[in-house]
């Protein structure tokens, strides 16, 4: 069955570290680390959770001299856990230009510095600050993301375009001149990076609102006027639902128009919450839409009057957590594996149709009907399952046909 894949918008492609964003590269998922940057080995292992989790590059904040000196050291100990090329980004903002001078290793270890021209100085010091930082990433060979955002715009910029547009004979709005102040911040601060000498293959460009119309609005004018590779994020999207359905609606429209080189969930945890949230939200998304495969996707139905047993609900859960176990082992030993895809369904309505779309499904016996569940495999009927060992039964069929179709011959 074919899926129609968004098609990319043409970006310049940027390497950071061993990964392409941009160009014709996969969708890179991201995430950022909420940890003091000072603590080395509380830092170190939630940048190793969120990598294992699937977070192709973790930023984490540098904000002071006790954070610069721990870089380094962060970095060794990600190679000491099994991350053995680590992509971190460095998080500057107010003193990145001390931080970089002062603290070579740091810059040596960060893999790309994010840099928001919002908040590297105000007048004379915003060029003399920018610049400096710039001039730090050409010395190390280090990419760029200029990072424009909705809360720490560049005053100076806005002040300017508010002026101007109060000396037109029909103003605009004033949130339309703040969006027009996101998308110049961004694309002028790239071309002054250019000037001073950073290579083009070496920026990436961000303008991160936290409502969705205006994320998406900035967006679209962004990309119709310049090609630098884009990161994507809705920022301060908010906690549990409400932020991920958020960033789910943004990113999705976005990257439906081809528009995203990068993303991220910036969600709010719960307290005590796991932070890798957001990256299997980033996930979810990319392989809703088709665009990237990261784990065998299951299919189950909501339920309704016609099942009002949970077995199938069960079925369900148990299937995913088998998934999830077991993953890290498939990837190694089956390539493709998470391309597999899952039908659990609850009754005779939409359950063996569904269940021939799946690569393996299973029917279970609605409200009434039947105790049989008939399993179909590559779309035709395979066998029927009956009794109390249902579940383990499926999943049995599940390994075997994991083994049988991903085997590297």
């Amino acid at each position: 069955m074919s899926i129609l894949v968004p098609k990319r918008r043409v970006s310049v492609p940027v390497q950071v570290g061993n990964i392409t964003i941009g160009g014709t590269a996969p969708v890179v998922v991201q995430s950022m680390t909420n940890t003091d940057t000072a603590d080395i080995e509380a830092t170190a292992q939630q940048t190793f959770e969120l990598w294992q989790a699937g977070s192709e590059i973790v930023r984490i904040t540098v904000n002071n001299k006790e954070a610069a000196k721990a870089v380094p050291y962060i970095r060794d100990r990600l190679v000491t856990l099994g991350w053995q090329d680590p992509i971190i980004v460095g998080d500057f903002h107010y003193i990145g230009h001390q931080l970089l001078q002062e603290f070579p290793d740091c810059a040596k270890a960060l893999a790309k510095y994010r840099i928001n021209p919002g908040n590297v100085g105000f007048g004379e010091k915003h060029d003399k600050n920018f610049a400096s930082m710039i001039e730090m990433a050409i010395k190390y060979d280090k990419p760029v993301r200029i990072g424009v955002n909705w809360g720490s715009l560049d005053q100076d910029l806005l002040a300017r375009l508010m002026d101007e547009n109060a000396q037109l004979a029909d103003p605009k709005p004033t949130h339309e001149i703040a969006k027009r102040a996101l998308i110049d911040s961004a694309i002028l601060s790239a071309k002054a990076a250019e000037a001073i000498g950073l290579p083009r293959n070496k920026i990436i460009l961000s303008c991160k609102l936290s409502r969705v119309p205006e994320l998406i609005d900035v967006h679209l004018a962004l990309a119709a006027e310049c090609d630098y590779a884009l990161h994507v994020g809705l920022t301060e999207a908010g906690m549990g639902s409400k932020g991920i359905v958020s960033t789910t609606a943004a990113l999705s429209v976005l990257l439906d128009k081809g528009i995203g080189d990068t993303i991220r969930a910036s969600l709010t945890p719960e307290p005590g919450g796991d932070r890798k949230l957001e990256v299997e939200v980033c996930q979810q998304i990319l392989q809703s839409l088709g665009m990237r495969a990261f784990s065998p996707m299951v299919t189950a139905c909501p339920g309704c009057g016609r099942t009002t047993s949970t077995v199938f609900q069960t079925l369900a859960q148990t299937i995913q957590q088998h998934i999830r176990l077991k993953l890290p082992v498939w990837k190694k030993a089956y390539p493709g594996v998470e391309n597999l895809q899952l039908a659990v369904m609850g009754c005779v309505v939409n359950g063996p149709g569904e269940s021939k779309h799946a690569d393996i499904g299973i029917s279970l016996p609605g409200t009434g009907e039947a105790p049989a569940a008939p399993v179909f495999i590559d779309g035709s009927k395979y066998t029927i399952l009956r009794g109390d060992t249902i579940a383990q039964d499926f999943i049995e069929i599940v390994e075997r046909y994991v083994q049988e179709k991903y085997t590297v011959a």
